[in-house]
C-alpha cells in the first residue's frame, strides 16, 4: 500500500510499504479521510517544543506515518477486537487521536485524555491516516459514524469534538455574552459547540469576511472583522462598558490572547484551544490584580465525541463550505503546503487515500 512516511522535519515522503496485519484485539482499517491541522503543520516543520518534552523527538517521531484526523470502514479484525470497539467489518468509525495507556495516574483517575506517555496517532506510537490502511489498537477510542456522511466531513468528527471540549470548559451559561476567536476548523466548532449552550450573544472575529459568514452560518450572532473594527470597543459597547463573560481562542496567534484578555469583563472566563507557533508575552496583572479573571486550557476532545458526531449527522452544519479542499494521497504535500497558506485560500483541508477526489 502507499503511505506518508515521515523522516525529519519537513523531509515526510510518500512510499509503498506493506498494508499491517493486526494483531489479537486489533482492527484493520481501510483509511477514507484523514484530515490536515495545524498540530499535523507543527510537527512538519519541526517545532521544539511540540511534545513539551525535552526528551521525546521535537517532530513526529521517524518512519511513522502521520495524521490523526480520520475516517474509515472496518475491513478486518478478531472477534475481541470487534466486541470491545463496537464495530464489526464493514462498519464505519472515526477514533480519538489519544492512545491512553490506562496504567498511568491520569489514566486510572479517568482522565485519559491527559495520559502521561501520551501515544497519539500519527505522532507517537502508533501510526497515523495518511495511508491506505491503518491499525486501530485494542486501547484506542473508536466511535461509529453514519455512511452516509461525506469522507471529508466525517473526518471533521475529531476537530470538532477538540473545540466542543473548550466549549464544556467555558461553562457557559444562558445569559452570557460569549467570543469566539477565529473562524478557522477549531474556531466555527467553538462557534457550533458554543451555540449549543445558547448563550444570550454569540461573536465571532477574524480577519476574513468569507469566514466570518462561515461563522454565522455555524451559530455566531454577531460577526466582527478586526481589520476593519476594533473588537474590544465594540464588545464592550454590546455590554455597557463591561466586557465579554467568556473568551474562547482558537486563532493560534498570539495577538488574539492579549486581545482576549482586554475585552473580558472582570471574572470572565478565557480557554485557550490553539496551536502556537511562538510563545506568547501578556501582562500578567490583567489577569491577577485587575480582574481575576479565570483562564484554562483545553486538550483533546475527551466525551465530545458522540455530540460531535450527532451534530455533523444532524446537518446542522455548513460542512460543504467549511470542508473546503481535498486531495489524494499522492498530492499530500500540496495539502500540507494549503494549510501552511495564510492567504485564508482554505478552511479545513483532507486527504483522500482511497476515496475518490472530488472535482
Amino acid at each position: 500500500m502507499q503511505a506518508v512516511v515521515v523522516h525529519g522535519p519537513e523531509d515526510y515522503r510518500l512510499e509503498e510499504v506493506d498494508v499491517p496485519t493486526p494483531g489479537p484485539g486489533q482492527l484493520l482499517l481501510k483509511v477514507e479521510a484523514v484530515g490536515v491541522c495545524a498540530s499535523d503543520l507543527k510537527c512538519y516543520h519541526g517545532a521544539a517544543k511540540f511534545w513539551g518534552d525535552e526528551h521525546r523527538p521535537a517532530w513526529a517521531q521517524t518512519d511513522r506515518v502521520p495524521g490523526h484526523e480520520f475516517v474509515g470502514t472496518v475491513v478486518a479484525g478478531d472477534e475481541e477486537a470487534q466486541q470491545h470497539h463496537r464495530a464489526g467489518i464493514g462498519d464505519r468509525i472515526v477514533c480519538e487521536q489519544i492512545v491512553p495507556c490506562e496504567q498511568c495516574r491520569y489514566c486510572r483517575d479517568g482522565k485519559y485524555w491527559m495520559c502521561g506517555p501520551h501515544d497519539m496517532f500519527g505522532f507517537r506510537g502508533h501510526d497515523g491516516a495518511m495511508a491506505e490502511y491503518m491499525i486501530v489498537p485494542h486501547n484506542a477510542r473508536a466511535h461509529r459514524v453514519s455512511p452516509d456522511l461525506a469522507p471529508q466531513h466525517a473526518a471533521y468528527a475529531e476537530p470538532l469534538s477538540c473545540a466542543m471540549h473548550a466549549v464544556e470548559r467555558a461553562n457557559i451559561g444562558f445569559g452570557d455574552v460569549v467570543v469566539v476567536a477565529g473562524c478557522g476548523p477549531i474556531g466555527l466548532g467553538l462557534i457550533a459547540g458554543a451555540r449549543q449552550k445558547n448563550p444570550l450573544t454569540l461573536i465571532a472575529l477574524d480577519l476574513d469576511d468569507a469566514k466570518l459568514e462561515l461563522g454565522r452560518k455555524c451559530g455566531a450572532d454577531v460577526v466582527i472583522n478586526v481589520s476593519d473594527e476594533d473588537a474590544i470597543a465594540r464588545v464592550k459597547e454590546m455590554t455597557d462598558g463591561y466586557g465579554a463573560d467568556v473568551y474562547l481562542e482558537g486563532t493560534g496567534h498570539p495577538s488574539a490572547v492579549a486581545q482576549g484578555l482586554d475585552l473580558l469583563r472582570k471574572l470572565g472566563t478565557y480557554v485557550e484551544y490553539s496551536v502556537f507557533g511562538s510563545d506568547v508575552t501578556v501582562d500578567w496583572s490583567i489577569i491577577s490584580d485587575d480582574k481575576e479573571l479565570d483562564v484554562l486550557g483545553a486538550h483533546l476532545g475527551p466525551h465530545c465525541w458522540p455530540a460531535a458526531i450527532k451534530l455533523i449527522e444532524s446537518g446542522a452544519l455548513p460542512l460543504d463550505d467549511i470542508c473546503t479542499h481535498q486531495f489524494g494521497l499522492a498530492d499530500f504535500q500540496k495539502a500540507l503546503d494549503l494549510v501552511a497558506d495564510t492567504s485564508g485560500a482554505s478552511v479545513k483541508v483532507s486527504i483522500l487515500p482511497n476515496s475518490e477526489v472530488p472535482a
